[in-house]
């Protein structure tokens, strides 16, 4: 299947056509990163790209109320692929679309747009923001329990590992979109996959993160089970997390590296740092933004709980990976705590919101903490200026609420929506009788 480097719709228009193209399909996401779709027919692709494609906001989540819901999606020719799950006679595209007012006006609570905003923010100053996600998921016999394929564990061959040909299929499908792999492998709870992109700009590397999730969970339909971006499905197993990888360049140099610095680390890289870890609990919401993350967030389950950064210690919220003489390009941090059932956009924003503060505000790093953090006691952490996470749901919703930083990165519209949704989601979930309260309670209350 042909990879396309489509600039401009002239150019998507004569690739549907040389491709015998059936229908094209326009991706846009909602609030909570879910993703959306509809489908036209090629004869209506030229208007789209003039007028963009009307539709019902008001259905969405998150969106806009009833009496102002018209929205309109416009798609962007340089998203242009064949998607890889449907046949090749007659194929299927889609085009990633922003979202925007019937007057032509962002939507401003477009996710996409979000990302955008910053990353301009970003450039504004000189920088382009990289990223490279990894995204665990589990593999299941089907959608209605967590049922798991395999006991394999971490980095296990085959036999222990039983899903080979189902991520050799996803790499296959991934590259046939354009999106790069670095590697894949098996992870250390049973059933559990991870499959590394190489990285990329961020709003670049959003779109080809949701494409990734879409095309796990095609490709495992195709093979008879369910690919699973639930952060934690399985009691007393290892959940599935999505670090993330980021640096920021200024032209083709890292402006994250410093060759004279102990760490080599440049000021901005620390300070970008520092950024992260002091507004960590106010984006903790964002990469982490269902009950079930929380369940994730724990102690002892290789999970980031505590904000500290490191270079060997992956105990730590934030790992600098140690530098290796010649790979100055290579000089990254890594983020541990979002989980791949996040807004990916809204994630990307998030952080490079946070780490740009810190570079704006010249923020001070502390130094690394190397000990194994989940060890120490709680007067050595306190001792160590070491602090937690949110540890719940409603923890990480009081946390966003007080902050301007991430008022200021999502915008109004978007920011109360998300609180609305997530109090509704808590409020639901506090209110479940559980069969651990049944099993634990009744025989003795």
């Amino acid at each position: 299947m042909a990879v396309f480097n489509c600039k401009n719709a002239d150019d998507v228009l004569k690739a549907v056509k040389d491709y015998n193209v059936s229908f094209v399909q326009f991706w846009f996401i909602d609030i909570l990163g879910v993703l959306k779709s509809f489908q036209v027919t090629p004869r209506e692709l030229e208007a789209a790209f003039e007028e963009g494609m009307g539709f019902d906001g008001s259905s969405i989540t998150g969106f806009t109320k009833i009496q102002e819901s018209d929205m309109v999606a416009f798609p962007d020719p340089t998203t242009f692929q064949l998607v890889a799950w449907r046949p090749s006679d007659r194929p299927v595209a889609r085009l990633f679309c922003d979202i925007r007012l019937p007057d032509g006006t962002p939507f401003a609570a477009d996710s996409r747009y979000i990302l955008k905003k910053m990353a301009k923010k970003a450039a504004d100053l000189g920088y382009t923001y990289y990223v490279g996600p990894e995204l665990e998921f589990f593999l299941f016999a089907n959608a209605n329990e967590p049922k798991i394929l395999d006991l394999g564990g971490y980095f296990d061959a085959p036999p222990r590992d039983l899903a080979n040909d189902v991520r050799r299929d996803i790499i296959f499908a991934l590259e046939s979109m354009g999106i790069a792999v670095e590697y894949s492998h098996h992870e250390v709870a049973p059933s559990q996959h991870e499959i590394d992109l190489r990285y990329n700009e961020a709003v670049t590397m959003a779109d080809m993160a949701v494409t990734y999730r879409v095309v796990c969970k095609e490709i495992a339909r195709k093979h008879g089970c369910y690919a699973s971006f639930m952060p934690k499905p399985l009691f007393g197993e290892n959940g599935s997390g999505m670090h993330v990888h980021q640096s920021l360049f200024k032209g083709s140099k890292n402006a994250f590296f410093d060759g004279s610095d102990q760490y080599n680390l440049s000021k901005e890289a620390k300070s970008y740092i520092a950024g992260l870890l002091k507004h960590a609990p106010e984006f903790g919401l964002v990469n982490n933004q269902w009950v079930n993350s929380y369940k994730r967030l724990v102690p002892g389950y290789e999970a980031p709980v505590y904000i500290a950064w490191a270079r060997r210690n992956r105990s730590a919220l934030i790992r600098v990976p140690m530098y290796k003489p010649g790979k100055e390009a290579a000089t990254r941090i890594e983020l541990r705590s979002p989980d791949p059932a996040c807004n990916l956009y809204l994630c990307f924003a998030a952080m490079l919101g946070a780490g740009l503060k810190g570079i704006e505000g010249g923020y001070e790093l502390a130094k690394p903490i190397e000990e194994n953090i989940f060890k120490m006691s709680e007067s050595e952490m306190a001792a160590k200026g070491i602090s937690s996470l949110p540890g719940s749901l409603r923890e990480a919703i009081d946390n966003l609420e007080k902050s301007a930083l991430m008022r200021e990165v999502l915008g109004d519209h978007l920011f109360n929506a998300l609180l609305d949704n997530k109090k509704a989601e808590w409020d639901a979930y506090r209110m479940q009788i559980t069969e651990w309260e049944i099993e634990r309670y009744l025989p003795i209350l």
